[in-house]
């Protein structure tokens, strides 16, 4: 799936009058590895709905750092059971307990904080795309998370040349409750990201 600039643009307009589940559907129409990637942070349970609802049995990839709280842990088994999800699980090659010792979270301003974030992140997440080499990225980006995101759109390609989508990029939180209740789908809001220390820093995967 290689479009022009021009043809995202133009894309991401007549998308943007579309339902989240319209434009996974419209996604796989012509896609041929599709992924969803998850954290099971606050509202992805919305995303992993829309994809099952076009694909149940899309890849779902799981990066788990390893720092999840025990809410986010439970929330997860309840929203792979209910969805039944076709979860890949990837984990860092080191386990928390032995990190916690030789570097334990470093602050931002820590030196050890980029080798943090990519021990915990972004090596599970590279390891994820290499073995699954997706065509199709389904992303819970939305506008007004961060200034990164703010600059994208639905639709966007990642510096490898995926196709990003993100079905909900102009849902709300409010549009979002509104999308789980429908669905009668659960949501938890005790959520940890070790590597972001702010709500609003860009966690890396997309940068």
């Amino acid at each position: 799936m290689n479009y022009t600039q021009e043809e995202i643009n133009s894309l991401n307009i007549e998308l943007k009058d579309k339902t989240p589940i319209e434009i996974v559907k419209w996604a796989l129409n012509s896609a041929s590895k599709p992924v969803v990637t998850t954290n099971f942070r606050p509202y992805e349970a919305a995303i992993l709905y829309a994809c099952v609802e076009g694909d149940k049995n899309i890849p779902v990839i799981w990066c788990d750092s390893g720092y999840n709280t025990p809410n986010t842990y439970r929330h997860a088994e309840k929203v792979i059971n209910q969805l039944d999800l076709n979860i890949k699980l990837y984990v860092p090659k080191q386990t928390s307990a032995h990190r916690d010792v030789v570097m334990g979270i470093p602050d931002i301003d820590n030196p050890l904080h980029k080798e943090f974030t990519k021990q915990v992140k972004l090596e599970p997440f590279q390891r994820a795309m290499e073995e699954h080499q997706p065509d199709v990225w389904f992303t819970n980006l939305r506008k007004g998370q961060t200034a990164l995101r703010d600059s994208l759109d639905i639709l966007s390609v990642s510096k490898d040349g995926v196709l990003k989508v993100s079905p909900f990029y102009h849902y709300s939180d409010s549009d979002l409750d509104v999308f789980l209740e429908k669905y009668q789908l659960p949501n938890e809001t005790k959520y940890f990201d070790p590597t972001k220390v702010l709500g609003n820093r860009e966690c890396g995967l997309h940068v």
